[in-house]
């Protein structure tokens, strides 16, 4: 039996991060470009459709529509904690989140290791 099988988890683990697709890591760049909100609709039947608006690019005169998101590949994401929901907005027959990066997750510091000491600067008296 490897010793790793038998070793209890570390506070805080992460379990390892999955590689994304392109398709993945182009809908996460979108989503996490703070000038393109990026919206999940969520019908009364249950049907999820993840969009966000692409403006009018006038050196092609593309765009100017919304545009969806591949949403096996945003649940995906949504899944593994890479992209979280705001707040709801109800209508009748559909409910509206807005679609975010999920922050890092803050370092872990281990409970046993006392943290760095610093010096204590001497205070200096006012003339």
């Amino acid at each position: 039996m490897p010793l790793t099988a038998i070793q209890p988890p570390t506070v805080g683990a992460r379990r390892p991060a999955r590689r994304l697709s392109a398709a993945e890591a182009d809908v996460l760049r979108i989503v996490s470009d703070a000038r393109t909100p990026v919206f999940v609709t969520v019908r009364a039947d249950g049907r999820r459709r993840y969009h966000h608006w692409r403006p009018l690019d006038s050196a092609t005169g593309r765009g100017g529509c919304y545009v969806a998101l591949p949403t096996a590949d945003c649940e995906a994401l949504r899944a593994d904690g890479r992209i979280v929901l705001g707040d709801p907005v109800s209508d009748p027959g559909r409910t509206t989140y807005r679609v975010s990066a999920a922050s890092p997750a803050p370092a872990v510091r281990l409970t046993g290791v006392p943290a760095p000491a610093r010096p204590a600067r001497p205070r200096m008296r006012a003339a």
